[in-house]
Order: structure tokens, then C-alpha cells, then sequence
């Protein structure tokens, strides 16, 4: 049976009728992988669910696949999470997410990843309920049955959440969304955690768990371990910059795939103790509080989680022109952006702002400047607002009725 061949649940009450909270359930395809830690899209929920208003709103996670090994949960922070334990592909998963669904008594869904909003926009269709489709990256394209799965189910969805520019032309271009359907809304860092200054003890201590001696100069990223990030190209701008800044030590925090290729990129070139891969830290705010300098290199981006923080925490910033971090950084204002996939002028840059502390400083100041328009806190309260927006109209005028609201609250930075 089709999802359609029904009208939508009778027997599901609104939640205003009933007196209750709304009942919001995300969904995405995974929480990481396998015996991954805390990163990307797992840090985002663990920011973001926590910060909705409980007295209105009851907000749970659920996942496709098993839980992950990880020790680090999202349950420690009070977070409602469901495993379904699916495979991808496996078609199982639309009837044991329709009943998970339906015993959540589900108002909302928000939903994230390719099987998730394959899946759960099935099963928005199947209850009547509003339906968002978040695109958090810009894979240049889609496979086929992508394709024919997004073209059936972009009618049934009320709006689709871009955290890009470039992520919302991928949107509209590959996941066949309407464009007037497709707003890009940035998201943020927790200001109360990243913008608070830093005493010279904390920074010392971070410094110090780095192995970062007095006198020295640390430079890093926060990352994965992984094609997209262009590791490879800050690792070839080291030998350079060391020529003339010798007191340099460069930190690659983070995991993932990659690491193996990398480490022997680093050995041919002769980095020894000079580049450090520190591995998986769990406290971001520390350790970028240990770099004097933040690099992104990357190839391509939505919007880096880690931008937000670097720039909340005002750290001077090298970043490549990855469209992603271009609808946020600004030129020779609160970073320096160079064309990506070349190690020259990552080079260059990294050793200007090493000759050029004022300069180096006067980017960090503006820095501060940019992340405070980007706080997760407002996220969520965009999000609360769109909730009871949908709610209020979706059923009602059969999805049609978002179009006819202000949505202009969705584009602010602040």
C-alpha cells in the first residue's frame, strides 16, 4: 500500500486541542560512524535539543542504524534518542518508523540525511504531519533512485533548510526541492560556551595538554579526517612556513579515515614532532583556546561547525574560498580566504599573519565580531517559531499555507 492510497490519520489529535507540548521528532540516518565520537551532526544535536523551550515543545532524535559504540552519548545530555537498528536500503524501515512515529504521536518531523528524509517524509505523508527536509552538505549530486525518491516526495514537503548558499543551489539543483520551498538558515555555535573569555590559566592548561612550550607559536585545525577538509594541503604548506618561522608547531585535532595517508604525508616531508595529530578531543573550546591560529583548508563545505566556534572565540583565521565558509568569512575583514586546493598561498597566508601580529589580531577582533551573530540559541528559537507555524497551517491547507507566512525571520544572523 502506497502512502497516499489513505487520507492522512483521523486519529491523531492536534496538539493544541489536546493541551499538550508539540511533539517535534528529528530524524537523521546515523550518529556517526562506527566508533566515531562526537562529531558534525551529533555536536549539532547535542547543542540544539537541549535549548528548546520544554514547556512547549517535547523534542526526541530518532536514528536508522544501531547506536554507535562511542562512549561519548547523546543521552548524557537528557536527549530522547530512538535506534531503529535499520540497514541502509532496507525497506523495513518505513513501517518500524511509521509506528515509532505514530507512539511519539509525532507533530513535526525534522529530518536530516538521505534515508532519513526518504523515509520520513513517506511517513509525514502517510500521518498528515509537517515535514522538513535539512541538507546540511553540497555532494555536487545525487545517485538515480535519489533523485526519484526526492522528485515523488518534494510535494509532500512543506520546506527544506539550506545551512549554505551553495547547500541550498544543491537543494533545489539535486535534491529537486522548489526553490521558493529552500531558505538557507546559518546555524551557530553555543556563545555561552565559545565566546566567554578564556583566563591565562585555561589557556595554559590547554596549551600544555597540547605540549605546546612557552614561546611557542601553535597553528591548527579542528576536523575530520576526510577528503572534503583538504588536510593534505596544510600539511604541504608546513615544510614553507617553517623555512621562516622555525618556533611554529602545527596541530591536526580530530579522526577519521584519512589519518593513515596523512601521517605518512607528514613523514615524507620530514615534519616529525613539528606536526602533531593530536587525535579525537572531546573539548573543542580548549583546544582551540590552545592555537594562536586556525586553519580551514578545505575543498568543499556546507558551514563548518568548527567555523563558528574558531570564530566566536575570535582566532585569527586562514580559510580556503570552499563556498561554504564564504557565506560567512569575509576577506582581509575576519579571515584570509585563498583558493582552495593549493598549499602556496595557504602558505603565504599563514606566514603573513605570522609577520603581521597586528594584523593577525585586528582579524581575531573581528572574528568575535562575526560569530556573535551566529548562536545556536537563535537557531533554535527560528526553529520553536517555524514549528508552530507549520503546525498551525500545514494540515490545514494541505502544505500550502508556509508559503503564505513571513519567513523572513528564518534569513536573520543574529
Amino acid at each position: 500500500m502506497s502512502p497516499g492510497s489513505r487520507s492522512p490519520d483521523p486519529g491523531l489529535p492536534r496538539a493544541e486541542s489536546r493541551g499538550a507540548r508539540l511533539n517535534v521528532v528529528h530524524i537523521c540516518d546515523h550518529l556517526g560512524w562506527e566508533g566515531s565520537r562526537m562529531h558534525g551532526v551529533k555536536r549539532l544535536f547535542a547543542w540544539m535539543i537541549p535549548r528548546f523551550d520544554q514547556s512547549r515543545f517535547n523534542v526526541s532524535l530518532i536514528s536508522l542504524r544501531k547506536q554507535d559504540l562511542s562512549a561519548d552519548t547523546l543521552e548524557e545530555f537528557g536527549i530522547d534518542v530512538t535506534y531503529l537498528a535499520r540497514h541502509k536500503f532496507d525497506p523495513g524501515t518505513y513501517a518500524t518508523l511509521l509506528k515509532v512515529l505514530r507512539d511519539k504521536r509525532a507533530d513535526v518531523l525534522h529530518m536530516h540525511g538521505y534515508g532519513a528524509t526518504t523515509f520520513g517524509r513517506l511517513c509525514a505523508w502517510r500521518m498528515g504531519v509537517p515535514a522538513i527536509l535539512h541538507e546540511h552538505a553540497n555532494l555536487g549530486d545525487t545517485p538515480w533512485f535519489q533523485k526519484v525518491a526526492d522528485r515523488i516526495l518534494a510535494p509532500h514537503t512543506d520546506l527544506a533548510i539550506a545551512v549554505s548558499e551553495s547547500t541550498a543551489e544543491f537543494t533545489t539543483r539535486a535534491r529537486l526541492m522548489p526553490a521558493e520551498r529552500t531558505k538557507v538558515v546559518y546555524l551557530g555555535a553555543p556563545l555561552d560556551e565559545f565566546a566567554r573569555p578564556r583566563t591565562a590559566d585555561e589557556i595554559a592548561a590547554a596549551r600544555a595538554a597540547f605540549g605546546i612550550a612557552p614561546g611557542t607559536t601553535s597553528i591548527g585545525t579542528i576536523t575530520r579526517l576526510m577528503p572534503s577538509k583538504g588536510n593534505q594541503y596544510l600539511i604541504e604548506a608546513a615544510p614553507k612556513i617553517l623555512q621562516h618561522h622555525p618556533h611554529v608547531r602545527f596541530f591536526i585535532v580530530g579522526e577519521g579515515e584519512l589519518q593513515p595517508e596523512l601521517e605518512a604525508q607528514a613523514r615524507a616531508l620530514g615534519l616529525g614532532d613539528r606536526l602533531v595529530f593530536t587525535g579525537f578531543t572531546r573539548d573543542v573550546a580548549a583546544a582551540l583556546s590552545a592555537l594562536d591560529l586556525v586553519v580551514f583548508p578545505s575543498l568543499w563545505e556546507g558551514t563548518p561547525l568548527t567555523l563558528f566556534e574558531a570564530l566566536a572565540m575570535g582566532k585569527p583565521i586562514v580559510a580556503t574560498n570552499a563556498d561554504g565558509l564564504l557565506d560567512v568569512l569575509t576577506d582581509r575583514k575576519d579571515a584570509i580566504v585563498v583558493p582552495k586546493g593549493d598549499a602556496g598561498p595557504l602558505a603565504d597566508a599563514v606566514s603573513f599573519l605570522l609577520d603581521r601580529p597586528d594584523v593577525a589580531a585586528a582579524l581575531g577582533n573581528e572574528a568575535r565580531a562575526t560569530g556573535a551573530r551566529y548562536d545556536i540559541a537563535a537557531f533554535v528559537r527560528k526553529m520553536e517559531r517555524l514549528y508552530e507555524l507549520l503546525h498551525e497551517n500545514s494540515r490545514r491547507t494541505r502544505r500550502a499555507g508556509i508559503l503564505q507566512e513571513d519567513l523572513s525571520f528564518l534569513a536573520t544572523k543574529r
